[in-house]
């Protein structure tokens, strides 16, 4: 982690040339803002959660697709490190309409006023993506997409962080993989498959995102306490 707070996240081992994709500042700073004000109303309400079982299931069936395959070993890696079920979903949820559909039930629960705020601070007309101009529709799923994560982060951050922090500052590069590779799908699916980027050039996006959706939140990361030598076991 930077002086200024800011988090590095796992890249993968894909290496890659070219300029990758950038969240615009314009958009870094709404969403900084919109993730400040969930996690102060998350820090002021404690809910009793309950298990999901549809969320679980949503994600088996989003596995049986013959076309996202590709993403199996990423969701089962995150699966294993016992992310909750709904995080996983709302990354999905990009390119998958059962997963935001299930994703906005799981958030019927969430306080009206957090909603307001995510909708008073993130305009639809804030340009996602740094020095690229997509239409209108296409910037308003993605703006739909990255508040949809930060509201299920501020339901349960503290157990979201917990399971995909790997040291202070770093979080684990499965997210980023599978952020990355819904991103890609996504694009594919825009203007006929027109604007299909590759990997490489769409992980500098992802990790501005996944930095944007994360950092509100970081306060409430508890780091595992180092065992020194001579302590007790």
């Amino acid at each position: 982690m930077s002086e200024t707070g800011n988090i590095d996240i796992g890249t993968p081992g894909e290496g890659g040339s070219g300029a990758p994709e950038q969240l615009s500042e314009q958009a870094k700073s709404r969403f900084a803002a919109s993730g400040a004000a969930m996690a102060q109303i998350q820090r002021e309400e404690k809910r009793s959660k309950k298990r999901d079982t549809r969320v679980a299931k949503t994600i088996l069936q989003f596995l049986q697709d013959d076309r996202y395959t590709h993403l199996f070993l990423l969701i089962s890696r995150l699966v294993a490190r016992d992310c909750p079920s709904v995080f996983i979903l709302a990354i999905l949820s990009l390119i998958n309409e059962d997963c935001r559909v299930v994703v906005k039930e799981y958030l019927e629960e969430v306080k009206t006023e957090m909603k307001e705020k995510s909708s008073e601070l993130v305009e639809d007309d804030v340009q996602v993506m740094e020095g690229e101009t997509i239409d209108v529709h296409t910037n308003k799923i993605l703006i739909a997409w990255i508040t949809r994560m930060q509201m299920v982060m501020a339901l349960d951050a503290k157990k979201i962080l917990q399971k995909l922090m790997v040291d202070e500052g770093n979080i684990d590069g499965t997210v980023l993989q599978l952020a990355t590779f819904i991103l890609q799908e996504f694009f594919k699916t825009k203007e006929g498959g027109s604007r299909t980027a590759p990997f490489e050039s769409l992980q500098g996006l992802s990790v501005s995102i996944l930095q944007t959706v994360f950092e509100p939140f970081l306060d409430q990361w508890d780091a595992p306490k180092k065992i020194e030598e001579g302590d007790d076991k």
